[in-house]
């Protein structure tokens, strides 16, 4: 016997007739005959009586109804009680250092006002750091906007962002605020370390685009980057949402630059054979939903 056949039961209970209680199921009248002749035949009783078309329990169908509401009842409290702990538990979401400065901890809110009672342990990284730990399962979710390389890795954009070519008071392009991409040729910028989603996709475009430009410093973070450029030390690129306050200040510039197209993605990722508890699939909800309003 399973639970299907007492939920069965209790539904010819309820109708009074195999009839009214297969179309309640959306099954045959003879397949819920059969689920009850089932029944009797593993109990050795009889439960049901036939009276003026109708079915009555017998004294035995009496009591075999009060531990069939218990029996169904207790399942569903477990199936309750168990989603419940699912719901809890604790994530571990790791963030590149963009999205870790500016999208993660707005995320983070949203999803603690939902889901109070999880416990979130956050890392931010660069891209390849966070593909690794992915990959150890260290990490349970990744939100990065550089490329990852492992094929067990799988990718869900969120939203696009924008790099953009920053440079300080003192540089030439201060005055200028559009100039075109061979004049990128020979400058001197500084960029972020290896592994660096920004370092990769800017190195990739530029070398799409055959033009040769010079390192002059090796930065691990933003801020200490836009510190530099306001030093004039050189020209970096960075996240257009990282620089907002900076040039409504009129400490850094953003320049144009004609023919040179910086636009990435911010994807969440994650391991293909990960299985995704309550909790994540509610983070994951959580981010499609606020990430773009947050770039």
């Amino acid at each position: 016997m399973n639970l299907r056949h007492f939920r069965i039961f209790l539904t010819v209970c309820e109708a009074g007739t195999m009839t009214r209680a297969a179309e309640i199921v959306y099954m045959t009248q003879p397949s819920v005959s059969q689920v009850i002749a089932e029944l009797e035949t593993e109990y050795g009783v009889r439960l049901f009586e036939r009276l003026n078309h109708r079915l009555r329990l017998t004294a035995a169908g009496e009591h075999l109804r009060s531990y069939a509401n218990h029996i169904v009842n207790l399942s569903e409290q477990v199936k309750n009680e168990l989603a419940d702990l699912a719901a809890q538990g604790s994530i571990r979401i790791g963030a590149s250092l963009t999205i870790g400065a500016h999208l993660l901890p707005g995320i983070i809110k949203v999803y603690r006002e939902e889901l109070p009672e999880v416990e979130i342990f956050s890392q931010v990284d660069n891209t390849s750091v966070i593909e690794k730990l992915i990959l150890d399962d260290r990490l349970d979710l990744g939100l990065v906007e550089g490329p990852v390389y492992s094929p067990h890795i799988r990718e869900e954009m969120l939203c696009e962002d924008e790099l953009i070519i920053i440079c300080g008071p003192n540089h030439p392009f201060w005055e200028e605020g559009v100039v075109e991409i061979s004049r990128l040729a020979g400058e001197s910028f500084i960029i972020r370390e290896p592994g660096s989603g920004t370092r990769d996709i800017f190195e990739r475009v530029m070398s799409n685009a055959g033009t040769n430009w010079k390192i002059t410093g090796i930065y691990n973070n933003t801020e200490a980057i836009k510190q530099a450029v306001r030093g004039n030390l050189g020209l970096a690129v960075v996240p257009k949402i990282s620089i907002k306050e900076e040039v409504e200040r009129g400490l850094i510039r953003a320049i144009e630059v004609r023919g040179l197209n910086l636009t990435r993605n911010f994807n969440l990722v994650y391991h293909r054979q990960k299985f995704f508890t309550i909790a994540m699939q509610k983070f994951i909800q959580v981010c499609k939903t606020n990430a773009p309003a947050l770039v």
